[in-house]
């Protein structure tokens, strides 16, 4: 049975493959869900937190780049992208509580990325949510 994961883990799919030269990722979206057997409303999450990332991707990325210590944006490993791409989206725009959205990245980076990725991922998020409750 699909989980909440196997949805954010469809969106990454999805923004990677886009980022990766895939013009027809975000068609290919359904089949992805298809796929990971993401139905009802765990799909409908996953469709509607691809639709934010995608409208809102350039603050997204702005926010990543502020948040980049010592690192340039453009060299940063492309799904850890997407990971903090969804991390950040909801995080300011969903009402999922900062602990659960970031203890959901980097248990995806676990599975998708180097090691050392959990921190720097973890670490990002964290800097974010601080400063979201603090406005």
């Amino acid at each position: 049975m699909a989980t909440i994961t196997h949805a954010r883990e469809a969106v990454i799919q999805t923004l990677y493959a886009q980022e990766m030269g895939n013009d027809k990722a975000t068609q290919q979206f359904e089949d992805i869900l298809k796929d990971k057997k993401v139905k009802g409303a765990k799909a409908e999450f996953a469709r509607k937190l691809l639709t934010g990332i995608l409208q809102n991707i350039d603050k997204i990325d702005t926010i990543i780049k502020e948040h980049l210590i010592d690192w340039d944006f453009n060299r940063l490993d492309k799904v850890d992208k997407q990971i903090l791409r969804v991390g950040i989206y909801e995080l300011l725009y969903t009402d999922t509580p900062y602990q659960i959205v970031i203890d959901e990245a980097v248990k995806i980076a676990k599975n998708f990325s180097e090691d050392k990725a959990k921190s720097f991922i973890n670490g990002i998020l964290d800097r974010v949510a601080k400063e979201k409750m603090n406005k």
